[in-house]
């Protein structure tokens, strides 16, 4: 009987992306990126070295859409579990730090703020039950985790048990984000209704609009995001991910040789929300909001674009879409805003056509057709 590493191997023809010479231009990458924020604060503007402060967050937001990319890649790319719905999960970890962050509100004089102005005008005179504990960052950190991991795996074990897959396991997901928003726009709900959390000024006591924060906010993101790599590169190359490869190749084949894939299933799953929640939790306080429209379908299909272009089930091309789509997006929305959704369009559907393996998948061609002929 062929063994599910074996079948692994036989279905998934996968690049190898991790080479010595890909870890150099990884480790490469990383310490430019690392260097930016010094040169934004050692560096007065007009200097020719001197990165702004507005690139600075720009990139910083770029890594935190880079890590819901990888998150979205584990279960797209090598599960074969199409998420139509990681934009609530995203959201979710930044409404869970921008709890927080609300409560952190403090006046000229450093007294707290109180009550945000949206409970003042429901006529609220303390925060709901729900709310209880979070002007601890340790505890918001803690819910950055919990919630999107624990309605991942309730939604995940309830689908997953029920064999529910492929395009109405998509529809469902998007349904999920869609009552989610809804259900977040609402005032009676305490989290802003419309206008969702903003106005932060503190994190941990520092400004959170100073240049040092927002340094630290950004090494922070890509500390994180480095580590999601490894950790996802980890589960990819382990037995695990020959179980998830065979499963995404053959998920009829794998149960017929004696394995639930249900519960391999659920695991990617929920690693994959929680990781899309953290990256959500590092955007809040780089962007300085979180509302409902994070949790827009338009979002979520987003992420799938991002990692369609940059190639699924390739961990690195997750990253390098989001960071292409997201720079078009940049330069769209400022030079003709109207035509963006368009282009987002047209760039999903010339990427299916012409690039079907993404901008990853091209290279490896070009660097193989570079070999064959030396």
């Amino acid at each position: 009987m062929i063994s599910v590493h074996q079948r692994a191997g036989r279905y998934a023809l996968q690049p190898n992306l991790f080479s010595p010479a890909a870890w150099t231009a990884l480790l490469i990458a990383v310490v430019v990126l690392a260097l930016l924020p010094l040169m934004n604060l050692s560096f007065p503007p007009g200097h020719p070295l001197h990165v702004s402060s507005y690139a600075v967050s720009l990139i910083g937001k770029f890594m935190c859409y880079a890590m819901a990319a990888l998150a979205l890649d584990l279960v797209w790319g090598y599960a074969g579990i199409l998420s139509l719905g990681h934009g609530v999960f995203f959201a979710l970890g930044g409404y869970a730090l921008g709890m927080y962050l609300m409560r952190s509100i403090s006046h000229d004089g450093g007294q707290p703020a109180g009550l945000p102005g949206f409970m003042t005008f429901l006529s609220w005179h303390e925060f709901p039950w729900y709310w209880a504990f979070t002007d601890h960052f340790l505890y918001a950190v803690l819910l950055v985790v919990l919630v999107p991991g624990a309605l991942a795996f309730v939604f995940g074990y309830l689908a997953f048990r029920s064999r529910i897959k492929g395009v109405y396991f998509s529809i469902i997901t998007q349904a999920l984000t869609y009552a989610a928003m809804l259900l977040f726009f609402r005032n009676e709900t305490g989290f802003g209704g419309n206008n969702g959390f903003t106005g932060f000024n503190r994190i941990l006591g520092f400004d959170i609009t100073s240049p040092q924060t927002r340094a630290t906010l950004y090494w922070a993101t890509l500390l994180m995001l480095a580590g999601c790599l490894v950790a996802a590169r980890a589960i990819t190359q382990s037995k695990l991910g020959r179980v998830l490869t065979a499963l995404r190749d053959s998920e009829s084949r794998l149960r017929f040789i004696g394995y639930d894939p249900a519960g391999f299933k659920l695991f990617v799953w929920v690693v994959s929300a929680i990781m899309c929640g953290i990256a959500g939790a590092l955007y809040v306080p780089q962007v300085g909001i979180i509302n409902p429209s994070e949790m827009s379908t338009q979002n979520s299909i987003e992420m799938v674009i991002w990692v369609a272009m940059g190639g699924r089930g390739t961990l690195i091309g997750p990253i390098v879409g989001a960071g292409v789509v997201n720079g078009l997006k940049t330069w769209f929305t400022s030079a003709l805003p109207e035509f963006w959704l368009y282009a987002l369009g047209l760039i999903f559907v010339l990427t299916t056509m012409f690039l079907p393996q993404g901008i990853v998948g091209l290279a490896r061609r070009i660097a193989q057709g570079r070999s064959g002929r030396k």
